[in-house]
């Protein structure tokens, strides 16, 4: 840093504030030190830094699996929010339990952490190290934990909407996991939404978020004339099925997914979709926790992201 400041002209508290973005610092001398910076090879020493602030600009990510599309690109948007934040991620999966998981953090001495989608579902039954800040993906409201996300039963109505719209009959769903939060919200918005109507819900058909599954439901679902998948990738595996029992989509059936896949669109036939935005998820989860782990009180507060319906060819009017 003494060099930094010496090629640049200034002090070393300024380059001091350089490092550390502050705003204190006048662009002309701020570009200066950062062409010193770049010259000499500079880079901050992370483990120097936690020792003087007692941060270790590290943030942990829970998950059950990385299977899933969703905790997939989480993860990636994850690490990119994280990045804007001056943030770095360790991941940990919560394969013997959440509790071990955040063991596994405490020992990282990570700041905080985000817990994903189906790992949430586990936090009840966990004792959190004391003093770790923790944001949540797809859980049930908990007094005093922040939590965020999309607007599955939102998405799941305006989903359900459309087919009744086209002139389907009773629209039924193949639904996630029984024990996915997320899957909930959508059975539930499905729900709602029939019942509003006037229109006794059909029975469910689950899967497990895989195309496997979705193909498997196609004998349940063979006879209806309209499907609201809660994934894009189960109805992948329903396509298929419906094609080789002989039945069009969308002349005679109507699907919709849930989460909208870069493949989505090129899907046979393009798939109507609701998307969900996983950069505004990651952006608000890590912004929360950077908050708070920067001095911000935590406030427990549930953020929810829009939804939105995207129409393509795999649902028409009848």
């Amino acid at each position: 840093m003494a060099m930094v400041a010496s090629r640049a002209g200034v002090s070393g508290q300024t380059v001091s504030r350089v490092v550390n973005a502050s705003p204190r610092v006048d662009p002309d001398t701020r570009a200066r030190v950062e062409r010193a910076m770049a010259e000499l090879g500079y880079r901050p020493h992370r483990a120097a830094r936690a020792l003087r602030t007692g941060r270790s600009q590290t943030i942990g990510l829970v998950v059950t699996t990385l299977a899933t599309v969703g905790n997939s690109r989480m993860l990636q948007a994850t690490a990119e929010a994280a990045a804007e934040r001056g943030y770095a991620v360790t991941l940990v999966t919560a394969t013997r339990g959440v509790a071990e998981a955040f063991d596994r953090l405490a020992e990282q001495e990570v700041d905080g952490a985000i817990v994903l989608n189906e790992a949430s579902a586990l936090i009840s039954d966990a004792q959190r190290p004391t003093g770790l800040r923790l944001v949540v993906v797809d859980a049930p409201r908990e007094d005093g934990v922040t939590s965020v996300h999309s607007d599955h039963a939102g998405g799941a109505a305006a989903a359900t909407r459309l087919l009744l719209a086209l002139g389907n009959g009773a629209v039924h769903h193949l639904a996630g996991p029984a024990d996915s939060f997320a899957a909930a919200e959508r059975e539930r918005g499905w729900r709602e939404t029939l019942l509003t109507a006037g229109i006794r819900p059909p029975a469910v058909v689950r899967g497990d978020w895989g195309a496997d599954s979705g193909y498997a439901a196609g004998p349940a679902l063979r006879a209806a004339s309209a499907v609201f998948c809660a994934n894009d990738q189960m109805a992948l595996g329903l396509l298929r099925a419906l094609s080789e029992s002989g039945r069009r989509v969308p002349e005679d059936v109507g699907v919709i997914g849930f989460d909208d896949v870069p493949d989505a669109a090129n899907y046979r036939p393009p798939l109507t979709t609701i998307r969900q935005d996983f950069a505004a998820l990651a952006q608000r989860a890590v912004s929360a926790l950077v908050d708070a782990i920067e001095g911000a009180p935590e406030r427990g507060e549930a953020s929810v992201v829009p939804t939105v319906l995207v129409e393509r060819a795999s649902t028409a009017s009848r």
